[in-house]
């Protein structure tokens, strides 16, 4: 090519028209060969089955199924399962897939052929597709519904076991739930055996019963009280007596003067207690007494010599002495005894107050313990009820009622392949052929450097052109080009008929 040369559009289609039949030819040549690779191509056929996944046909406020994850998450899941190299293999085997693949490599790469044969993608959120292609449509159809089949069987069953996983681990977990609510039942019945009368619902009880205890102690500190005062004032009659003369040295007024001093003794109990006092009531009696001796003494004659006195008064204060001795006994016995119950009583309150005391410390315990008792019922509780519902998910995944896959659109037999796109292969044929003639005819005008108009001579050899010798053709030269032009015709055509019988399959390649 020249140095600086610049083809015009005019330049350019001369060029083509020129070297037309190299295009024509390198065109042809191209769609033949790609024609030829294109019929050495097997024919791979391409099934398809529509999967959709449904959620269970029993209401959910019925009967609750297994939670599942999101259907990409379950597609995702399932295909791993199912495009394992133990899942393909079997398939692999079952249908007799890649007999040459398997004679000439190893299984690991006719699973990973298989594999990349499979195609699943999703169609919606709730759908997706299985592909799978051969060369066989009846195989392709068959092995598709087969990977249909399967991720129908491996959904239930995957969703069968972990609805058995699922029961199995909730019995295992409410076994030991229950181990334990019956562990701190008998923890909190020792509690209760041990420490039952100082709980906090005793106290009320307790409080009752030492205000009782301590109403007793009173009653019986006022009875002793009482009985103290009544055995002094015994004693002090006592003493009157033991003052008074003997028949053997009378005294005058003496009857008169122990009633005198019965009397006093009577106004002063009257000062300190009410009329039914027993000791008011024995002071009158004694009084009564000492009237009666007054009145009798007062009726009998006057008195004879000492010597001849009768007894009778000497018998009478002997015998009021032993009553009085026996009044104090019984009193002494009766104080005796109500010591006893004091100290019963006091000793009985110091318990009940005891109790009362440790109230606030039961009460904390035995929130503590209750607090725990609640938290394991309660887990106890929910564990049952999940339990319960466990059970009803298994038999609803038993019985294939709840969420699975549903082929929505079977696999069918191909009726024509989709791979490979010979049409595309032969036009690209072609492209490649014309493309290498453009780079024969580029490569043949960068190597040309002859002059073909007098502007370019002017240009480069800057020399003026003063005449142009035109082209001579003899019509030798004429009759050569016309038979160049019909042979590239007629072998165009020839090209074109092979072209069109190797489309058709008409014609058998040699090859």
């Amino acid at each position: 090519m020249l140095p600086g040369k610049i083809y015009s559009p005019e330049e350019v289609l001369h060029l083509v028209r020129t070297r037309v039949w190299l295009l024509i030819l390198l065109t042809i040549v191209g769609v033949l060969v790609a024609a030829a690779v294109s019929k050495r191509l097997p024919s791979l056929y391409r099934s398809e089955a529509l999967m959709l996944f449904e959620p269970q046909r029993v209401p959910d406020e019925f009967v609750k199924s297994m939670p599942a994850a999101g259907v990409e998450d379950r597609i995702d899941g399932l295909k791993s399962q199912i495009l394992s190299r133990s899942r393909l293999e079997s398939v692999i085997k079952e249908f007799n897939l890649y007999p040459e693949w398997r004679n000439a490599m190893p299984m690991e790469d006719v699973v990973l052929r298989m594999g990349g044969d499979i195609t699943i993608k999703p169609e919606t959120k709730v759908s997706f597709r299985i592909s799978y292609v051969n060369e066989d449509p009846n195989i392709a159809q068959k092995v598709t519904e087969r990977l249909s089949a399967l991720f129908i069987d491996e959904n239930v069953r995957d969703r069968e076991m972990v609805a058995a996983d699922t029961n199995s681990f909730l019995d295992s977990q409410l076994e030991s739930a229950k181990r334990q609510l019956i562990e701190h039942e008998k923890k909190l019945e020792e509690y209760r055996l041990r420490y039952g009368n100082e709980l906090p619902s005793q106290a009320p009880t307790n409080l009752q019963a030492m205000q009782n205890a301590q109403t007793q102690l009173q009653t019986i500190t006022d009875a002793s009280d009482r009985a103290r005062e009544r055995r002094l004032l015994l004693e002090r009659q006592l003493d009157n007596l033991d003052s008074e003369p003997t028949a053997a040295d009378p005294g005058p007024g003496t009857t008169e003067q122990q009633l005198a001093a019965a009397r006093e003794q009577l106004q002063a109990l009257l000062g300190r207690a009410k009329p039914d006092h027993p000791d008011v009531k024995a002071m009158q009696r004694t009084i009564r007494d000492l009237e009666a001796k007054a009145a009798a003494e007062a009726a009998q004659p006057p008195a004879k010599p000492a010597a001849t006195r009768p007894k009778a008064a000497d018998l009478a204060r002997q015998q009021r002495r032993r009553d009085i001795t026996e009044q104090i006994q019984d009193l002494d016995r009766q104080l005796e005894a109500r010591q006893k119950q004091e100290a019963t009583l006091r000793s009985t309150i110091g318990a009940y107050e005891a109790k009362l005391d440790a109230v606030p410390k039961r009460e904390s315990e035995l929130v503590e313990l209750t607090r725990d008792y609640a938290t394991l019922q309660n887990m106890y509780q929910s564990l049952l009820s999940k339990r319960q519902d466990a059970k009803i998910a298994t038999n609803l995944e038993r019985r294939q009622i709840g969420p699975q896959f549903r082929v929505l659109d079977p696999a069918k037999v191909p009726e024509r392949p989709f791979s490979p796109n010979r049409m595309l292969i032969n036009l690209g044929g072609g492209a490649i052929g014309l493309l290498l003639a453009v780079a024969i005819i580029g490569l043949a005008e960068y190597r040309d450097t002859s002059f073909k108009q007098e502007e370019e001579v002017e240009r480069l050899l800057n020399i003026r052109v003063f005449a142009l010798v035109p082209d001579m053709v003899s019509p030798a030269e004429i009759r050569a080009r016309r038979r160049r032009v019909v042979a590239a015709g007629i072998a165009a055509a020839v090209l074109a008929g092979v072209v069109v019988f190797l489309w058709t399959g008409r014609m058998p390649l040699p090859f």
